[in-house]
């Protein structure tokens, strides 16, 4: 039997960057909507997207079938295009630098494994409900640091 899909957004920012940081995920499975926030005193917009998905894939407690909507195309070019470069030269960037944010991104490569995950980039703030929501719940977690 095929594993459902799971529907996931996520959001995160700082304020100002670096600074206080918020993130937050939104997971939908059938009619079930479960949401995520929470929040670093000293941060970067960066560490904030990429700790929204990792943490969101981490909620998961079974293989899933996810479509991952981010407003990040760090996070989606990251997961999706540059990370098996970083890999395979040890986690260095193509110009032999430390990659930044590696923790969070061996957290997010491992927390995908048992699952079949789409990435899909979104439009901030352009009026997609659940992208403003995250973006809602990821400012409010921020502010009540």
């Amino acid at each position: 039997m095929a594993p459902e899909w799971v529907e996931i957004w996520t959001d995160g920012g700082c304020k100002p960057n670096p600074g206080p940081g918020g993130w937050a995920a939104i997971l939908k499975f059938r009619e079930t909507v479960r949401e995520l926030s929470g929040a670093a005193v000293e941060t970067t917009n960066n560490r904030m997207e990429l700790t929204a998905a990792a943490e969101a894939l981490g909620a998961l407690t079974r293989p899933c079938r996810v479509v991952l909507y981010t407003d990040s195309e760090y996070l989606k070019n990251g997961i999706t295009r540059w990370h098996a470069g970083w890999v395979r030269r040890n986690w260095r960037s193509a110009a032999g630098d430390p990659v930044k944010n590696m923790d969070l991104w061996r957290r997010i490569l491992e927390a995908v494994k048992p699952h079949e995950v789409e990435w899909a980039w979104v439009r901030g703030h352009s009026g997609n409900p659940m992208n403003e929501r995250a973006d809602a719940l990821a400012t409010l977690a921020r502010e009540r640091l």
